[in-house]
């Protein structure tokens, strides 16, 4: 295994790059698709809770700062529609968005809810376990419409 130096990221081979072969239809990372042009991918996470989504650069680059200013400008419209979406879609008390690029070296934006009735100990970033878990093929169809 090879690490960017001084960061402790792994270097990921654009032929392994689990996001490239998720965009690809490929691997354990597929999910409903919600949206997708020629910059960005948004698509549901394959299980778990109704309401946790990831933006990602059709572009195999590792770092926010290295997206080009059409890309950033696309994720930053795609989040702000989401978000919206999202509220709109799921009984929400917020929508939260991160970018920590700590596991695999692709852009990619974790957008998630923490879902009304979460209890108070439950931390921001933590998955409620007893979150409503819903239809998430039929929630990407009814955000893809908040995307178009």
């Amino acid at each position: 295994m090879a690490y960017l130096p001084g960061s402790g990221v792994l270097i990921m081979e654009l032929d392994v790059c689990p996001i490239c072969r998720k965009q690809s239809g490929e691997g354990p990372l597929v999910g409903p698709v919600i949206f997708v042009n020629e910059l960005v991918s948004v698509t549901h996470r394959p299980a778990g809770p109704a309401g946790y989504v990831f933006i990602e650069s059709r572009r195999h680059v590792p770092y926010l700062d290295e997206l080009t200013d059409d890309e950033a400008a696309a994720i930053g419209r795609v989040r702000s529609a989401l978000a919206r979406g999202l509220r709109a879609e799921l009984d929400v008390e917020f929508v939260h968005a991160q970018v920590s690029g700590r596991g695999v070296a692709h852009f990619h934006e974790h957008v998630f809810v923490r879902h009304t009735g979460t209890p108070d100990e439950i931390d921001w970033c933590q998955q409620w376990p007893d979150a409503p878990l819903g239809d998430i093929d039929d929630l990407a169809q009814r955000l893809a419409r908040h995307l178009a």
